[in-house]
């Protein structure tokens, strides 16, 4: 590709001083979005990136052709409230899912809540639901643009009407019911400055209960810690009314405090049941004031305990040991305990009697993951007082399939099978193991097609995360599926600081550890070239988010390894990641810049204090978008033009960002499609 005149920017003398070290910042002008000089920059980059991508003579075939393998009907787990079945569905190419109601699982339904009519480009979404236990009343919450900031408001099952309440400034939890309706206990932060919406620090979140047909400004606040800023509080009614359990992480750390107030006593104050950071403490359910425990203490692949509210100084029983897989969550589903763990990074579900005595394991659903949508964080569906659990089974190749089985007769049933054209007989998934630099085997898993074998010339598209304790499983992507179509191969990668194989294999990528995480991904592209799979040159990498770091310190470190690298609302900018939004939150997994040590470990990685001009980096692609208030555009802008400014060579260093877009929550299909087609046409270039 001919050398491109990229946009010119401003470098300013801005210099930061870290412990005695001046470290300059000449593109913090970046960092105001909202400024008409950023403003007028971004248009010029998006200009260049469209015009380079646009020479591609099959991008319209291959539009054509992504928009052929998204559009098939698509669906969520189903549940029942009362009554009635709820789930999302989607015909095919809607921008967003809609809600439905009906008499039974997967059948004949009415749309509930629609939410593509409010908005002209698609862009308001539906992402959180909580409905009552009798199926009466919906709290749903939309999202506009892509942003985490929530609006709720309540709805009418029969008559499908909103009522007058309205709750906003609402981020990162769902609501909870009381069981008669009065109204619901949420997590609320104070309306940001219209300036700072989608900049400024979310803090201070406090637990607020909503009475129903009320102002938010009569709601009551049931808990706060404002001396406690990092503290972030989230709250749960149990099953049977009687308590509200509140549980506190710090940032993002996985341990948190557990707390429970008896809600029987209006003045009864919050009793702790965990009161440090010493362990995580999730609870599963209750039968009165015996609780069941999800905790990681002296158990690192985790277990469930059982304690008495009552008596919370006794001693945590065990009822479900720890074993060799990871218990990522459990529930109560008709009198008995439904686990999920997984095995290898795939799920496995598992059934207990409520003493904790093994009952039988789920075999059919074979080497999958379980998924959920959106609108819950549950991967199963179930109830204390039914003994059928409703889940999905996704894998690289295959859409999803939802199954019922019945914990009591063990049997398992399929509602609805897997719409995608993709045929998952015509692909292999192949687990295989890669030694890292320390010598960790790091787990990866190969997709290709049947027949392919390894010739040393595969076009390879690599994915990692490797951070958050959040485990990487099999799932459906547009981006693998058309790259799997197109006759490349998808590797994708278990890499430590996921939370694939328990406390140990997260605590091994983060912190001071974290620069064994892309250790590991190297490692994998090394492993792809020696196994006859693919060739340095047609290596691509990918990730997202944390991910998205992943990528910039790859190829700032290593980028004689990758033909080409795609990178999405990443943190490239580790000295001031904490500075916005939520970022501060994440100082659990990466440190603080603030501290001497953990500011050397910091800046040894940050992609963006890595750039070394002359240097000859792969073919770039960096991907954002204005509305992102989870990690802020300026990251991506100001690696995309220190990377610029720093290319040695042809290789082109493109930046894309979207508007009305944020960190991919709710993004609108039409959009999706857009993306993806970009990043196909790239890599098709990159790598000819």
């Amino acid at each position: 590709m001919d050398n491109l005149e990229y946009p010119a920017a401003r470098r300013c003398d801005v210099v930061d001083h870290y412990f005695g070290e001046a470290v300059p910042d000449p593109y913090r002008w970046l960092e105001d979005t909202n400024s008409t000089e950023t403003k007028d920059w971004i248009a010029q980059q998006n200009a260049l990136t469209q015009r380079v991508l646009k020479s591609c003579l099959n991008r319209d075939a291959i539009r054509a052709r992504t928009r052929e393998l998204w559009n098939f009907p698509k669906a969520g787990v189903p549940f029942r409230r009362g009554v009635k079945w709820f789930q999302t569905r989607n015909s095919g190419l809607q921008n967003q899912s809609v809600l439905v109601v009906g008499d039974e699982p997967c059948g004949e339904a009415r749309t509930l809540i629609d939410p593509n009519p409010l908005s002209d480009n698609g862009t308001v979404a539906l992402t959180q639901l909580s409905i009552t236990h009798d199926g009466l009343l919906v709290a749903y919450a939309v999202s506009e643009s892509g942003s985490d900031w929530m609006t709720w408001r309540i709805r009418d099952v029969s008559t499908g009407q909103d009522l007058q309440d309205l709750v906003q400034w609402s981020k990162f939890m769902s609501v909870s019911w009381r069981r008669d309706k009065s109204g619901f206990f949420y997590a609320g932060m104070d309306q940001p400055l219209e300036s700072g919406v989608f900049l400024d620090e979310s803090r201070g979140r406090r637990i607020l209960f909503h009475s129903l047909g009320t102002s938010q400004r009569q709601d009551e606040e049931v808990f706060s810690a404002p001396n406690q800023p990092d503290w972030l509080p989230s709250v749960e009614v149990s099953n049977d009314d009687r308590y509200l359990f509140l549980s506190i992480h710090r940032g993002t750390g996985v341990e948190n405090m557990l707390l429970v107030k008896d809600l029987a006593y209006p003045d009864a104050r919050f009793q702790p049941l965990c009161k440090d950071f010493s362990c995580k403490a999730q609870v599963v359910g209750n039968e009165g004031t015996r609780v069941l425990i999800l905790t990681d203490r002296d158990a690192e692949r985790q277990k469930i305990v059982e304690l008495d509210v009552s008596r919370p100084e006794d001693p945590w029983l065990d009822v479900v040991k720890e074993c060799e897989d990871i218990l990522l969550e459990a529930q109560i589903c008709g009198g008995k305990i439904v686990c999920h763990y997984l095995r290898d990074a795939q799920s496995v579900l598992k059934i207990y009697e409520r003493n904790g005595v093994p009952s039988h394991e789920i075999a059919e659903i074979g080497s999958v993951s379980l998924t959920h949508d959106s609108t819950s964080p549950r991967s199963f569906e179930g109830d204390p007082s039914d003994s059928w659990i409703y889940f999905q089974t996704v894998s690289f190749v295959e859409s999803g399939t939802i199954w019922r089985h019945n914990v009591d007769t063990k049997i398992t049933e399929v509602l609805q099978r897997s719409a995608s054209i993709l045929d998952p007989n015509d692909y292999v998934t192949e687990r295989v193991f890669v030694e890292s630099q320390d010598g960790t085997k790091v787990p990866m898993f190969l997709i290709h097609g049947r027949d392919m074998v390894p010739r040393g010339d595969g076009r390879v598209l690599m994915y990692g995360y490797g951070g958050f304790n959040i485990p990487v499983t099999p799932s459906f992507s547009l981006l693998f599926a058309s790259w799997l179509d197109s006759g490349g191969v998808v590797a994708v990668t278990n890499l430590r600081g996921g939370g694939e194989f328990g406390t140990s294999w997260h605590d091994s990528g983060r912190l001071g550890n974290k620069q064994n995480v892309f250790d590991d991904y190297c490692a994998c592209a090394r492993w792809l070239t020696t196994s006859g799979w693919s060739t340095p040159g047609r290596t691509a990498i990918s990730g997202a988010s944390n991910g998205g770091l992943l990528v910039g310190a790859c190829i700032t470190q290593h980028p004689e390894l990758f033909g080409a690298a795609i990178s999405d609302v990443g943190v490239y900018d580790m000295l001031r990641f904490d500075k916005f939004t939520v970022g501060w939150a994440w100082r659990s997994d990466y440190g603080s810049p603030n501290d001497p040590e953990q500011y050397r470990w910091l800046k040894s990685y940050s992609p963006l204090h890595n750039v070394t001009p002359g240097t000859c980096y792969p073919p770039t692609f960096v991907l954002t978008g204005d509305h992102d208030d989870r990690v802020v555009p300026g990251h991506s802008l100001k690696f995309a033009a220190t990377l610029q400014a720093a290319q040695g060579c042809d290789r082109p260093i493109l930046l894309r960002v979207a508007a009305s877009v944020g960190h991919g929550l709710g993004k609108p299909v039409e959009m999706l499609i857009d993306e993806v087609v970009d990043k196909i046409v790239f890599l098709e270039t990159a790598m000819a």
